[in-house]
């Protein structure tokens, strides 16, 4: 298991969430139990997938709950486009959540696809440090075992 709060894309998704609520809070009455429910949901189940993948034994156990993540999130990008269609509020607003969403999709992909290269044993490159790697130049190297140690007898220099 794997404290969610220390993912960024769970506070991304936390924030992307509140603000579909907030987009939605002014949609007509009649989309009460229609496009505002599913937005709302569709929003809600991307942080829920994040939180509930990480209650998983393993970051591998993370990666489904990730993918389902995602088609949340494409749901949504479906959903934002029919409410701007509709009318529904200014394109302004969507395109706000709009940038939100893609930032928690792109945020989730990128976490997916390190899962998957830590799965198969690829790491991504390392940063490059401020030290260098320690020097092996002028130390002279072991004596290697050859004849002279194993009849006793020690190595002339």
């Amino acid at each position: 298991m794997q404290d969610v709060h220390k993912l960024a894309v769970y506070a991304q998704a936390r924030e992307l969430a509140i603000a579909v609520y907030e987009l939605t809070a002014d949609f007509p009455p009649s989309e009460r139990f229609g496009l505002t429910e599913q937005m709302r949901r569709a929003a809600v189940s991307i942080g829920s997938n994040i939180a509930e993948g990480c209650g998983r034994q393993g970051s591998r156990a993370l990666s489904p709950f990730l993918h389902y993540a995602l088609g949340s999130a494409n749901e949504l990008t479906f959903q934002l486009e029919l409410a701007s269609s509709l009318g529904h509020c200014a394109n302004t607003e969507i395109d706000i959540v709009r940038a939100r969403l893609e930032r928690t999709r792109r945020m989730l992909i990128r976490l997916a696809e390190a899962i998957a290269r830590s799965a198969k044993g690829v790491r991504s490159p390392s940063p490059p440090t401020s030290h260098p790697p320690p020097s092996t130049r002028g130390n002279s190297p072991a004596p290697a075992l050859g004849s002279h140690a194993a009849a006793g007898s020690t190595p002339s220099p």
